[in-house]
């Protein structure tokens, strides 16, 4: 029996005004994603990635169309459900890490946790999960500019998994490492999957990348051009960007 959808796009469209010039960052868009996986949006530079992501993150709300995840119709929640969302549903990772430079990785990953009203000694033991998870337990007690790009955007990751998601939303959060580092953080993403299930959409123009997914979108000028599910490829073509 195949899964309910996780996330389900229909006739999703975005539009911005510059001017008298309408701009449309997301055109028409129907999309059904699986749970479970880790999915790769590809596409150059102002394709309608992050839009798209914006756009199930609740960051956004479309022009036209419907957004629904995990049953919830998302882009018609009121602001106050909207904000319950996007605190228990979905984590956020970004191309800049968004640490804060005066407090330490624990306390960085600490911070939903505490908006959470969890206890202290259960925050403790969570912190220490999540640092354990992205192999950053000996550096708890570092600041983010004692640690190197590739470990902030760990940190970052431990932090967005706090709430216990059932999906994280990363944008480009490779952009800012080099290709080693790179590699480690969708290494991490795909171990979330694996071992965690915890569904994940990335949006990434790197080519090297995509073939560690298990299902590649392409989106050109805010509309979709293409979808691969490389879960099903042969053996052969398996993960092949």
């Amino acid at each position: 029996m195949l899964a309910e959808p996780l996330v389900r796009l229909e006739s999703v469209s975005k539009e911005y005004r510059n001017g008298a010039t309408r701009v449309h960052a997301l055109l028409d868009v129907t999309l059904t994603l699986p749970p479970g996986e880790l999915i790769v949006v590809h596409g150059r530079s102002g394709s309608g990635k992050t839009t798209l992501l914006n756009m199930i993150g609740g960051l956004d709300r479309p022009s036209s169309g419907r957004v629904t995840v995990d049953g919830a119709e998302v882009s018609s929640l009121p602001e106050e459900a909207l904000v319950e969302y996007r605190r228990e549903t979905v984590g956020f990772v970004f191309q800049s890490f968004g640490l804060i430079t005066i407090l330490t990785a624990a306390e960085n990953v600490e911070i939903p946790l505490r908006l959470r009203r969890l206890e202290p000694n259960e925050r403790a033991a969570r912190v220490r999960e999540l640092l354990h998870l992205v192999d950053l337990a000996p550096r708890a007690n570092h600041r983010p500019q004692e640690l190197s790009g590739g470990e902030q955007q760990r940190v970052a990751i431990a932090r967005a998994l706090g709430n216990e998601p059932r999906l994280l939303i990363a944008d480009e959060p490779t952009a800012q490492l080099d290709s080693r580092r790179a590699e480690t953080i969708m290494g991490l993403l795909r171990k979330l999957v694996d071992s965690r299930g915890v569904s994940v959409i990335v949006a990434t123009h790197d080519p090297l990348l995509i073939g560690m997914a298990d299902r590649v979108i392409e989106l050109r000028d805010g509309t979709l051009v293409g979808e691969r599910d490389i879960s099903l490829a042969t053996p052969a073509d398996a993960r092949i960007p």
